[in-house]
């Protein structure tokens, strides 16, 4: 019997990659539920084991993923130095916006006197849109070093993800110095995601790109590509408590070595071999296509979930039981699609008025 190749499951009828939006897809629906485990759950929920097992389900499946699904498409782009950190800067640019819009009722708060808490460090706050476009105007820049060199690419992205490790700890005193290097390595607890060691995921999804494009595209024989994944599991398992450990401490999460930054691309080769069988087994299932739905449109689900919980959790935080929870979680989740479906919608009818199809 020949055996078949992998390359087949990998698109969709259109010829668009079904992996990097199943990954995306899931991405966000993780996001959501930890968001609402950090910010909603009772005490004894989060500290409990189903709080670590909901810490780690936001980790490495959430927020590397859409660093290195980025990168990898930033490899493929043919925009220039300019187009590059335009989009960069717009990011940050939403980063801001976002970051007043989803604190607007803690601000209220505080604006009434209601609260005591400084508005810096939530309206500064280094969420993952600020490593988005810190990112891409990074990225714009080594290409202009380091070319297609795959060899060079891996290095630097070492070198990135051990940068830290060399750095000085200074612990923050708000100082405007504080929040300015809090978006590239300044450990602050309002800093989730600096540029160091984050950065290093972009670029390795950038290296992905590079390396298939020069040994060969993913045509690869299934028992091959099944055999790899089973010895892949081998070094994840071993290590895994160090991965679930890190994960599960917020603060070493967002400031991580480069020890746990290799583990998470194991974890994520592992993680993304589980989503090919998804694309293998069940191509037409309804929760499939949801999902490539969601990632299809992640970063509008990523503002518009972030939106609500980041309102909600100025009454709410910190005091929801376990099946509250749940229901929080399907209940925003819907809102949140159809905030998307809407947009969506809106959008279409917007650019079509804007440039309307000459008959």
């Amino acid at each position: 019997m020949v055996d078949s190749n992998i390359d087949s499951d990998l698109k969709s009828d259109s010829g668009r990659l079904l992996l990097p939006d199943l990954l995306k897809g899931l991405a966000v629906l993780l996001m959501i539920q930890v968001h609402l485990m950090e910010l909603f759950a009772l005490p004894e929920i989060y500290y409990s084991i189903w709080g670590k097992i909901s810490l780690f389900l936001g980790g490495p499946p959430a927020a590397p993923v859409f660093m290195v699904v980025m990168g990898y498409f930033l490899a493929t782009s043919v925009d220039g130095l300019v187009s590059f950190i335009g989009r960069g800067l717009r990011l940050i640019v939403y980063g801001f916006l976002l970051n007043a819009g989803l604190n607007l009722h803690l601000f209220y708060h505080i604006l009434t006197g209601q609260s005591t808490l400084s508005p810096l460090p939530y309206l500064f706050g280094v969420d993952i849109l600020f490593l988005a476009g810190l990112s891409i105007i990074f990225v714009a820049l080594f290409r202009l070093v380091l070319r297609d060199k795959v060899f060079l690419w891996s290095i630097v992205t070492l070198i990135v993800a051990s940068v830290t490790t060399f750095l000085p700890a200074v612990d923050g005193n708000n100082s405007w110095s504080d929040y300015l290097l809090s978006y590239f390595y300044r450990s602050t607890w309002w800093s989730y995601f600096p540029l160091f060691p984050w950065l290093a995921y972009p670029l390795a999804g950038y290296c992905l790109n590079l390396i298939i494009a020069r040994f060969g595209q993913t045509n690869i024989p299934r028992t091959k590509f099944a055999l790899s994944a089973l010895l892949m599991l081998i070094p994840l398992a071993v290590f895994f408590p160090f991965g679930f450990k890190v994960t599960t401490d917020l603060h070493a999460y967002y400031h991580h070595s480069v020890s746990y930054f290799l583990w998470a691309l194991l974890f994520l080769l592992a993680w993304a071999t589980l989503i090919l069988l998804l694309i293998k087994y069940l191509p037409e299932n309804p929760v499939v296509k949801y999902l490539k739905w969601t990632g299809r449109n992640v970063t509008a689900f990523y503002v518009f979930q972030w939106l609500i919980i980041g309102n909600l959790a100025t009454t709410f935080y910190k005091s929801v039981s376990t099946v509250q929870l749940m229901l929080w979680f399907a209940g925003i989740t819907l809102i949140t699609s159809l905030l998307v479906w809407i947009y969506r919608i809106a959008l279409v009818r917007y650019r079509n008025k804007k440039d309307p199809e000459i008959l």
